[in-house]
């Protein structure tokens, strides 16, 4: 694409071909900017004989006004550079063919359209819009002239040496055909829409700037090797994290992954907060931080936003998806493919964060999933924010003002693939991805399975959430952001509080469903089965409480009524999660025994709304009866924090100023008059006891009943041999299975390796995991005591949880025949 250079070093031209001033944006009557006394140079973009001669016919037909001739000239090539060196300063304007979408039904050309999409082969993309051209007959609007922004050889020069730091004039006229593509890109949009935008020629414009040599050159001194043999292998990094974006392998992307989704769930999408991103996307690119529960997940988001006009995401994935057969017409789809870990990789690690910079500079969208995976529980999992680093690094090095970061919830009503994911939990293999993998998964999406619900959180600007943090690499000069400051303490801190916000923001909007609350219901009485009354009477307080909090939901008052009831039952029972015996008076319903993990996936979907009451009853308990109101349940807050921190690796809290101002709340919806001056404590704790809604049990029994386990049998590790998280895991199970046969466990739900691993998180963080360095027997024993003082914390806390239980229990007898 462009020529080879005429001299050395590109001249600036002199200015005196026209008057200052006189070069205007917009173009004037008849489609062509007024170039004043300037002369005017059309760059053609027409790949096809046909295009080039609908565009010299509009050209015709609008001549400018002041009668001069328009010179026209091939957008790229030999012919643009020979016209680039002449020494005069006319004006440039871009102009190119769009085809307007039909109405009607075009030709169906499957073949051709994926290897149009495959391998961009140009008589391919000749042929097909000779088809649109046949159509162009019979339908004069099919297509449009569109007009770039115009800019004169000077100026485009000026910027090319500020942002490419080159003189060469082959370098020159690359940078001219870029920009003309840009304007053009941007023009075509009034017509097609934003959907159509895509980035042009990433790799060679990345490759060629500043940045990049200025990186080459730090990465050199860094590693000692030859700037030539580090600029080559991190053009070759480059080159295989760039994702192409073609609207025809976008389409053709959509068309082949879209039968995943479209029959097993009806889209639900809550785009009242898509309004507010438009605006900010036309100044600021955007990252799409979605919740992760399927592998479809991509796919419907990308519907929903194309769908309301959004531009493409460039979204990430792991290698372990790069599917033969799929992966080169993914790569085009803006599907980019970067490995898991690649943290000692300095040249791998520094291609990724200029291809970001570079996306973020333009203002195209990017989207990955923080949580590394998809959860294995229902709720999320804790954030992983390499890449977010990656993201941050441009704002704090200036390459864009900010970036703005979009939570987004996904909730699936059922989802197919739980029972494997179920299976993983209790130690069974993962199925690895691939062509056999796929085509099975795509089998299993062919039944109706439910609703899926997408609603977008408020978007968090990362800049001022860094700032809030403390990023120290914001206050820094980017010349003098090294390695250290980039991988400080203080910055990953502040980078893992924006995490954490962008998670509590996913959680504010994830609504709760009929079935998480069925699930509830039924994992609260243990194995015991309940009649459909029986589970709209357990089910009626928490309807309350979702509508006294005004949390978001998908119709849950549907479960008012028996016939609501069993209809979000026999949803879980096609699921094969819930079981139904029907031989007696009247049917009953229970969890489908070796399923208690499955249902848990579904109530823990909306059990974030219910930590924070959940932490009150407990701490309330803890609270001395003899103690006076309103300062026992300040000191309440106390016990409150310490189950926070408890909790800390299984739920996303707000900063603590927040988080205690929203237990005051919940403590207001228990008791209106707590506040009351000489209120005695032991009076809100009496009201507390005799509510009809009590759910510490439903919400964290398996969670802290998770944590005691592990706990027992850390402390029951030699405490002189390093601890092997997978042996460990393998030794809670069993002797959880145990336990569980005994009663001395109160469901399966908790015998799951994700809740272990966040419970071996809670320990290491507490140093209770990594052996010391000087182990002499009185540092071991002192392990050993505090391994113990932990399972004996944990343990205390299960006792509270068990007596809310019981008083549940009995209040449910007392009011609705429910027995415990």
């Amino acid at each position: 694409m462009g020529a080879e250079p005429v001299s050395a070093a590109f001249p600036l031209p002199d200015d005196r071909s026209g008057p200052p001033g006189s070069v205007v944006s917009r173009p004037g009557p008849g489609g062509l900017p007024d170039s004043g006394d300037r002369h005017l140079v059309v760059l053609v973009d027409a790949p096809s004989v046909l295009e080039r001669r609908l565009i010299d016919r509009w050209l015709t037909a609008n001549r400018p006004l002041n009668g001069r001739t328009v010179e026209t000239v091939p957008a790229e090539g030999g012919e643009l550079a020979a016209r680039l060196t002449r020494g005069d300063n006319p004006l440039l304007v871009p102009v190119r063919l769009v085809w307007e979408p039909s109405s009607e039904t075009e030709p169906t050309k499957p073949l051709l359209r994926v290897l149009d999409a495959v391998t961009r082969r140009s008589w391919l993309r000749d042929r097909a819009r000779a088809a649109r051209a046949q159509q162009e007959r019979t339908d004069r609007q099919r297509h449009r002239v569109v007009v770039g922004r115009p800019a004169t050889v000077r100026e485009l020069l000026v910027r090319h040496r500020r942002e490419r730091m080159s003189t060469e004039t082959a370098d020159f006229v690359r940078f001219v055909t870029q920009q003309a593509n840009l304007a053009l890109d941007r023009a075509e949009r009034s017509v097609l829409g934003n959907r159509s935008k895509v980035p042009r020629e990433v790799a060679d414009q990345i490759v060629g700037g500043a940045a990049f040599a200025r990186e080459v050159r730090r990465l050199a001194q860094e590693t000692g090797e030859p700037e030539e043999q580090v600029a080559a292998e991190a053009e070759k990094a480059l080159q295989g994290l760039v994702a192409a974006m073609d609207p025809t392998a976008v389409d053709m992307f959509s068309g082949v992954l879209r039968p995943m989704h479209e029959r097993a769930w009806e889209v639900h999408a809550d785009t009242s907060g898509l309004e507010p991103l438009r605006a900010l996307n036309a100044e600021h690119a955007l990252v799409f931080l979605p919740s992760h529960r399927s592998y479809t997940d991509p796919f419907v988001l990308a519907e929903v936003l194309r769908a309301n006009d959004f531009p493409r995401n460039h979204v990430l994935g792991g290698n372990n998806l790069r599917i033969w057969g799929l992966e080169s017409l993914a790569r085009r789809s803006g599907i980019i493919f970067i490995r898991r870990s690649f943290g000692k990789d300095s040249v791998y690690k520094a291609m990724v964060r200029e291809y970001f910079s570079w996306l973020a500079a333009k203002r195209f969208n990017l989207e990955w999933y923080m949580e590394g995976g998809r959860t294995r529980t229902g709720k999320l999992r804790p954030p992983k924010y390499g890449l977010l680093s990656d993201v941050a690094h441009a704002v704090e090095t200036r390459r864009t003002s900010d970036v703005f970061l979009v939570p987004v919830s996904i909730t699936h009503d059922q989802l197919q693939e739980v029972h494997q994911m179920a299976a993983e939990q209790m130690g069974g293999a993962k199925t690895p991805e691939g062509v056999r993998w796929l085509a099975g998964y795509a089998r299993a999406q062919r039944r109706r399975v439910g609703s899926l619900h997408v609603a977008f959180g408020e978007p968090l600007s990362l800049r001022q959430a860094l700032s809030a943090a403390g990023d120290p690499a914001l206050e820094r000069h980017p010349d003098e952001l090294d390695p250290e400051i980039g991988d400080s303490p203080a910055r990953r801190l502040a980078l893992q509080k924006t995490a954490f916000e962008v998670f509590v923001r996913i959680n504010r909007v994830t609504p709760v469903t009929p079935i998480a609350m069925a699930a509830l219901a039924l994992l609260g009485v243990r194995d015991r089965a309940l009649t459909l009354s029986q589970v709209r009477r357990v089910v009626e307080p928490v309807l309350d409480y979702v509508e006294a909090r005004k949390l978001p939901h998908t119709g849950i008052g549907s479960l008012r009524t028996n016939g609501g009831v069993a209809e979000a039952l026999l949803a879980l029972r096609q699921e094969k999660v819930v079981t139904a015996y029907t031989e007696g008076t009247e049917p009953v319903f229970s969890i489908e025994p070796g399923h208690h993990i499955v249902a848990a996936f579904y109530r823990n979907s909306a059990i974030h709304h219910f930590v924070n009451r959940a932490i009150v009853e407990l701490s309330v308990l803890e609270v001395d009866d003899a103690d006076d109101g309103r300062e026992a349940l300040a000191a309440g807050f106390t016990h409150a924090l310490a189950l926070r921190d408890l909790l800390k690796y299984e739920f996303f809290f707000p900063d603590k100023e927040t988080f205690r101002a929203e237990l005051a709340d919940e403590l207001t919806l228990i008791d209106p008059d707590w506040t009351e001056v000489g209120r005695p404590v032991a009076r809100t704790k009496e009201v507390l006891l005799a509510s009809k809604f009590l759910c510490a049990h439903r919400v964290l029994r398996s969670f802290v009943d998770a944590q005691w386990l592990l706990a027992q049998r850390l402390a029951a590790w030699d405490v002189g041999t390093a601890v092997v998280d997978d042996e460990l895991f393998d030794d809670c199970l069993a002797v959880g299975r145990q336990l569980l046969l005994q009663g001395r466990l109160h469901g399966p739900e908790a015998l799951s390796r994700e809740l272990f691993a966040s419970a071996l998180r809670l320990a290491g963080n507490r140093g209770l995991v990594t052996l010391p360095d000087d182990p002499t027997p009185e540092v071991l024993t002192g392990l050993a005591t505090r391994r113990q003082e932990f399972a004996d914390e944990i343990r205390a806390v299960v006792g509270r949880v068990v007596r809310i239980d019981e008083t549940d229990a009995r209040n449910r007898q007392e009011s609705t025949g429910v027995r415990p």
